[in-house]
């Protein structure tokens, strides 16, 4: 397309006329921060865009190095990113030193198993370690679709699809099937990899208060008819806080205002109901009463990757077309086969299931005997100590490392800074002498603190 201009003009005063009108449309694109000049953008960049190639520049890695310095300066260590020098159970080792470990969520044990890593092994020896393309395109192997199988009967629904990641679970999910004329109500606890669906779909998106089904049913009353389709997302176990949903509640909402409903249940399999089959089989609820079942392979399924399971529509849907499917490698056959093997374990594995919930409801009431903050938590494999502030979170987890006890510290911005935490991670693993110890040595260093 040619633009043409008046006769006689100037060639500085079209220059500066196209730049205005460049710099009008980045400050009506933008996000209202000024705009740098776009003098010299025929030539070669002009020195102010110099903090624009850095990294070292970018605000994440500024703030990143803020806390890094400032924590530093009170003399306390980067915790995060530890070496394990091997299995990482109940107990584990760094440094060449033994540790009570609560920073693992291997819930039942299961890594480390030897049912499960024999599985692993052998898939190995028969499969290779990759599939060595997306699954579309190299073709199934059994053990996938053993495993696909075996999830599905768990939920007692049509079909289910895993993918090599947790987090990519629910963003290509999320991101695939929902778009700018549905709406996504979620709680205000979600996981980020929720967030980062919702966003990548475009869908208008709503937070309730934490647990509130009559604020979804005052929301849906009143937005509803606005759009086409809504999907209301719900964790199983909260992650940071170890409680979980009315999810009963929630179902009813989902028939009265014609919605759809999703439950993450990456902490709660293997952990909730009598046989660790989660939140379903805690409130006696049928697989169909869930529109989108979540999960993770990583938790109590000693693997790694993720699920959805649903009706039939829904999975072959995802598994033809879902971007983070169709464009990914399969998963490996060894990380199939562990899970699979686990998921076997379970319905003969009730004790591991019952000691995993008698653990942590021991650490909890011990834990609230001693003055610990312990929020919402319920018990259930996940246990908070709320100190107040990344500061203390940080200093407890020094101190009891110290002491030799492995427990991370949950800082600002993953949590608001005023519910910065030490998390526990409960296992069916730990003893009560080990979980009694620890309480007591968590209540003596945060009363020093």
């Amino acid at each position: 397309m040619t633009h043409k201009t008046s006769p006689g003009l100037a060639t500085s005063m079209k220059d500066k006329l196209i730049q205005q009108a460049l710099e009008r449309r980045l400050r009506k694109t933008g996000d209202g921060a000024p705009s740098p000049s776009l003098e010299g953008i025929k030539g070669a960049p002009r020195e102010e865009f110099g903090q624009f190639c850095r990294f070292d520049q970018f605000p994440g890695y500024q703030q990143l190095r803020i806390m890094l310095d400032g924590a530093a300066r009170f003399g306390l260590a980067n915790p995060f990113f530890k070496l394990h020098e091997g299995l990482a159970g109940a107990e584990t080792v760094m440094g060449g030193s033994r540790y009570v470990n609560f920073a693992s969520y291997n819930y039942l044990g299961y890594s480390g198993h030897p049912v499960v890593a024999e599985a692993a092994k052998a898939a190995i020896d028969q499969y290779g370690t990759s599939v060595s393309a997306s699954r579309p395109v190299s073709g199934d192997r059994p053990i996938h679709r053993e495993l696909e199988q075996e999830l599905a009967r768990l939920y007692e629904v049509d079909d289910a699809i895993t993918f090599v990641s947790g987090h990519a679970t629910n963003v290509t999910t999320i991101g695939y099937l929902f778009g700018p004329r549905d709406l996504i109500l979620h709680d205000e606890l979600i996981h980020n990899s929720v967030l980062q669906g919702i966003q990548l779909s475009g869908a208008r998106r709503l937070s309730f208060a934490h647990n509130d089904w009559e604020a979804v049913d005052r929301v849906l009353s009143d937005q509803r008819q606005h759009f086409e389709r809504v999907l209301v997302v719900l964790e199983g176990i909260y992650s940071m806080d170890g409680d979980f949903p009315d999810l009963p509640r929630f179902v009813e909402l989902r028939s009265k205002h014609q919605v759809l409903l999703m439950v993450d249940e990456a902490h709660s399999l293997g952990v909730m109901g009598q046989t660790g089959k989660g939140i379903r089989e805690h409130f006696g609820l049928a697989g169909g009463d869930v529109d989108i079942w979540m999960g993770t392979l990583s938790k109590s399924l000693a693997s790694c990757g993720g699920y959805i399971a649903g009706e039939s529509a829904l999975v072959e849907h995802l598994k033809f077309l879902a971007p983070g499917f169709l464009y990914s490698v399969g998963m490996p056959p060894s990380v199939a086969a562990a899970a699979l093997a686990a998921l076997r374990c379970l319905p003969e594995d009730g004790e591991r299931v019952a000691t995993l919930q008698a653990r942590g409801r021991q650490f909890l009431e011990l834990a609230r005997d001693a003055g610990l903050d312990t929020g919402t938590s319920t018990g259930l494999a996940v246990v908070p100590v709320i100190t107040g502030s990344s500061l203390k979170a940080t200093q407890l987890s020094s101190a009891l490392s110290r002491r030799g006890i492995n427990a991370q510290p949950i800082l600002h911005p993953a949590v608001p800074e005023k519910s910065a935490r030490v998390r526990f991670f409960v296992s069916c693993l730990h003893t009560p002498e080990q979980i009694a110890e620890t309480v007591a040595i968590v209540a003596q260093e945060l009363q020093k603190l």
